[in-house]
């Protein structure tokens, strides 16, 4: 029925052959004898076709009587015909243009037809496009299932998720902070509740005859003492390369599971396990709770970055204006100190819930005590050498420190599924990036700040008063007047009045921060006066009221004593780079302190609490001192941190000024020498603000 004109003596199968294409075009016939060639190799040529059908033919075209798909047979009056040949879906589509109707195919028609179709109507081949786009069968669909799929929802409110997910983000931050305070609760507990029924066990001639005859349990006992009071003496050496090496959380778990090891040491008592496991203690001592210290500050840091995210200095990670975190930072500290003086509570479970049945009554135990209080030398002379009337069975003691073992472990837990991470992984990469020499000097090159040199006899008093709580004042005068089987219940009373009164440093957020501090030494310092002057008759229980009242009122200096230094140094030093130095310095004159108190345990109580009393106005001194200078802007010196030195390739920052692009691209060493690398590691930086002076 159609004829090709150009293709002479040519049959159907010919025009398969030869890839022709024939079309109807608004009755008027046109041919052409040069066919061009398009891609694949189709040959496609323009063809007159007549009886109500064009042709369109090529390579694995389909044979004539192929039939015409439906979805373009039921076109209107005014369409093209559908193209026979399409019924595979191959080769292309008659479209309806201005000039007439058209077949696109797969190949490029000849220059020829080209130009004189575009001279016709320009707009011809643009009709042709748009129709070909969408008079696909199922177009639209796609297209309507495409947008429901990638676009965005109707009901989206972009800046309602943002607010979801930054009230998640705030609560993760505080779930990290109660769960740092559990695990340190739980940890100190642990270490001591054990260690102190370990003592008083080992401290009864029977109990060391009868289990351990020939071990000198005894001098076990001095020596775990000395291993764990003297090994922190080093620590400021190691402890801030140890932080930021694991980073800040990793550290914590480190010193957590070094605890955990302490107690389990404690199942077969000898040298070989006792010691060495005392040892680690101290190895791990300062740069636990200066890791926690840094953890909780850093919480409160991140805390305002979310709070506040739409600030530009968040969104550039930015430093935030100075005193901006303060009221996050009292916040989360009183949290903590008051999670962490429970402690002192669940240290006296094995001791009431175990250990009191066990115990002599005080007549038997004090019958040899002529002096208490101020009075006495050394520790509580005279104290009976049996204080165990029975002595508990081995399996017993393994139910309770399996107890206290399962308490440690889930101290390890909390800290490594809750805790999250303190820095950015980007962060702890520049944080160690400065250098290890670097990071070795910094806590030394950081005494040079007058603020902290300031408040070093605060951080020893604050050592002495804590141990003295614990060994001299429950000792030499709680024990002595009321018994042995009293101890636990002081401590506890301090434990609770310690965690209660730790909230009363909340009063940072309205008043000045000096007024908790100096109203925690000034509340010290009449109660070392008291007991200066005060020396309880021994196994008298009418002197219990003024007892407990003491250690009370002592537990409540101790809260704000140490809430208000650990809120003090996250006020003065804002930097995350430092803080962990700080923490570091702070802790490890902690443990000097503590270490002072374990080597004048045979001086006389009033040698001791003279010496406390010194401290107290020394440090109280000091510290209106200097914030005398801050008030009188008076300039400080802070040690310059310098620039991360990455040797790792690659990205990873978006920022145009990100740490490691230096040496990315063999810039290195212009970025040294506009850094002044001896600056880097020697050189100081003076505040150029006053406001930089405030802290």
């Amino acid at each position: 029925m159609g004829a090709v004109q150009g293709g002479r003596g040519q049959g159907v199968e010919d025009r398969h052959r030869l890839g022709v294409q024939g079309v109807r075009t608004g009755g008027s016939t046109s041919s052409t004898d040069g066919p061009g060639t398009g891609p694949g190799g189709l040959q496609d040529t323009r063809v007159a076709g007549f009886g109500g059908h064009g042709v369109l033919g090529g390579a694995g075209a389909a044979p004539l009587n192929t039939p015409v798909p439906p979805a373009l047979s039921e076109r209107g009056s005014g369409a093209c015909p559908a193209p026979l040949g399409t019924g595979t879906g191959e080769l292309g589509a008659a479209v309806q243009g201005p000039g007439g109707c058209w077949v696109q195919g797969l190949g490029m028609l000849g220059e020829k037809h080209t130009e004189a179709a575009m001279e016709k109507d320009p707009s011809c081949y643009q009709d042709e496009a748009k129709t070909v786009a969408g008079d696909g069968p199922g177009a639209k669909g796609t297209d309507t299932q495409l947008d429901d799929f990638v676009g965005a929802h109707p009901d989206y409110n972009e800046e309602e998720e943002e607010q979801k997910y930054f009230r998640r983000k705030r609560l993760g931050v505080v779930k990290n902070v109660v769960a740092a305070s559990l695990a340190g609760t739980l940890t100190y507990g642990v270490y001591l509740g054990l260690l102190q029924m370990q003592l008083i066990l080992h401290y009864d001639e029977t109990y060391r005859e009868v289990k351990y005859s020939n071990i000198q349990l005894e001098d076990i006992d001095h020596k775990v003492l000395m291993g764990i009071n003297v090994t922190p003496v080093a620590a400021l050496l190691y402890t801030p390369v140890l932080i930021r090496f694991f980073g800040t959380k990793w550290a914590m778990f480190l010193a957590v599971g070094i605890y955990a090891l302490f107690v389990s040491s404690n199942y077969w008592e000898r040298y070989y396990t006792l010691v060495p496991s005392a040892v680690a203690i101290g190895v791990a001592i300062v740069p636990l709770w200066a890791s926690m210290g840094n953890y909780i500050t850093r919480m409160a840091q991140k805390y305002y970055e979310h709070v506040n995210y739409k600030e530009e200095h968040v969104q550039e990670q930015q430093r935030a204006p100075r005193g901006a975190c303060n009221t996050y930072i009292v916040v989360f500290q009183t949290v903590f100190y008051t999670c962490f003086h429970l402690s002192f509570v669940c240290a006296q479970m094995p001791m009431l819930f175990f250990l009191n049945h066990y115990l002599y009554q005080l007549n038997h135990t004090l019958f040899g005590v002529k002096h208490c209080g101020t009075l006495s030398h050394g520790t509580l002379p005279g104290f009976n050498k049996t204080v165990l009337q029975s002595l508990p069975r081995s399996i017993n003691l393994i139910i309770v420190e399996s107890v206290l073992m399962a308490a440690a472990f889930l101290a390890m837990l909390v800290v490594l599924v809750l805790c999250g991470s303190a820095y950015r992984p980007t962060e702890e990469i520049d944080l160690r990036s400065i250098g290890w020499g670097n990071i070795f000097q910094l806590p030394f090159k950081h005494m040079r700040d007058y603020r902290l040199r300031h408040l070093f006899p605060l951080f020893i008093y604050s050592g002495f008063e804590v141990l003295f709580v614990c060994t001299g004042f429950s000792l030499n005068y709680g024990v002595c007047a009321l018994g042995l089987e009293k101890l636990a219940y002081l401590l506890m009373a301090y434990g609770f009045s310690a965690s209660a009164c730790s909230s009363l440093a909340l009063c940072m957020l309205r008043l000045r921060r000096q007024i908790p501090l100096l109203a925690g030494a000034l509340l010290h310092a009449a109660l070392l006066v008291t007991l200066f002057c005060w020396a309880p008759e021994p196994r008298n229980l009418v002197q219990a009221p003024l007892l407990y009242a003491i250690i009370v009122l002592w537990g409540t200096g101790s809260a704000l004593n140490k809430t208000g230094i650990s809120i003090l140094l996250g006020m003065l030093y804002e930097d995350k780079e430092r803080q962990d130095f700080i923490f570091t310095i702070y802790h490890w004159w902690q443990a000097l302190a503590i270490f002072t108190v374990y080597l004048w345990s045979g001086l006389p109580m009033k040698a001791k609490l003279s010496i406390m009393l010194l401290t107290l106005a020394v440090a109280v001194g000091t510290y209106l001192w200097m914030e005398h200078k801050l008030a009188q802007h008076v300039a400080y010196r802070l040690p310059r941190i310098p620039r991360p030195r990455h040797k790792m390739r690659g990205y990873r920052y978006l920022e145009e000024d990100d740490s490691d692009e230096t040496g990315s691209e063999g810039d290195g060493s212009k970025d040294d020498s506009d850094d002044h690398p001896s600056e880097a590691t020697n050189g100081d930086e003076q505040p150029k603000d006053d406001d930089d002076q405030l802290g």
